[in-house]
């Protein structure tokens, strides 16, 4: 097995990681607050990566990747972690996420324009076929219909435009990965940063409304390491890997998730949402068939 590949098998294993994330910090928030619990989150996580990946040492660190690896990363997660902790339900929780899983499209069609990744024409069908399945998710029990959809959005419009906005983020986050790390990891910092801001954020709402028990804290932990180990094998797996095979097969992120999800929340979902998730499976199978032969070409920075 080449190196790549081995990168490659990395990155899947944060694929698995990442699916138990929505779960684990749904019931984190409600123990400890929606901006305390991710304080929490985040700041275990980013301990747990300066002893799995050290210290980020910021001379190595080239000044664009600096800036805008860190700008986009914090943002992508205040926007998906806030998304999942201000939804008003489990089954909305599990919703919204699913409008954060439109990233992989995002990033392959963002390697296609701006990478000159080599595909086919299956990459449209595979592109189309996972929006086609986020409405059909957001309709829920009812047929397809668009007044029903901006009705069940509007219940709750800030975490649904939170998981959308961060799925356009961390999809240009991959990008600036590939173009500006050069090899680089700065993912120990990023943590960092995104804790603080949670912090600041707490401090200046004026919460008081962690409340520690035991499930409280397991769940803690389980979603720190969740989040912390699948962002590093994520980061070498994008650093090193092959981007346009993760990003295809991060497409099945979402039946994995919802059914942990399903499981932990003891939530109940709908035969709709299931069959919008098999649309945004089948067409994980269409990119990856799109690109799987073909190899990235990373244009140059001037």
């Amino acid at each position: 097995m080449t190196s790549r590949n081995k990168a490659t098998l990395i990155g899947f294993i944060a694929i698995l990681l990442w699916s138990s994330i929505v779960a684990t910090l749904k019931i984190v928030t409600e123990n400890f607050g929606a901006v305390g619990g991710l304080a929490l989150i985040y700041s275990l996580a980013a301990i747990l990566l300066f002893f799995i990946i050290g210290p980020t040492k910021l001379r190595e660190l080239p000044r664009r990747y600096l800036i805008w690896g860190s700008l986009l990363f914090v943002l992508y997660e205040l926007c998906f972690s806030l998304s999942i902790a201000l939804s008003n339900s489990d089954q909305q929780a599990i919703e919204v996420s699913m409008l954060n899983y439109l990233w992989p499209t995002l990033t392959i069609l963002a390697a296609v324009f701006f990478n000159n990744q080599k595909t086919n024409l299956l990459i449209i069908p595979g592109a189309i076929l996972p929006l086609i399945g986020i409405v059909w998710v957001l309709n829920g029990d009812h047929s397809l219909n668009l007044w029903m959809m901006l009705e069940n959005i509007s219940d709750n419009p800030l975490s649904y435009a939170l998981a959308l906005i961060g799925a356009f983020i961390w999809a240009a986050y991959c990008m600036v990965t590939i173009k500006c790390a050069k090899g680089k990891n700065g993912i120990t910092l990023f943590f960092f940063l995104t804790a603080l801001v949670l912090w600041i954020k707490y401090l200046l709402l004026g919460e008081n409304t962690m409340i520690f028990n035991a499930a409280g804290i397991i769940y803690l932990i389980l979603s720190a390491s969740a989040i912390g180990f699948g962002y590093a094998a994520w980061n070498f797996g994008v650093l090193y890997g092959n981007i346009t095979v993760l990003a295809g097969a991060s497409y099945f992120i979402p039946v994995l998730s919802a059914s942990i999800s399903a499981l932990l929340l003891k939530t109940s979902l709908s035969f709709s949402f299931w069959q919008g998730t098999a649309m945004v499976c089948l067409g994980a199978i269409l990119c990856w068939l799109a690109t799987r032969d073909t190899k990235p070409r990373i244009k140059k920075i001037q």
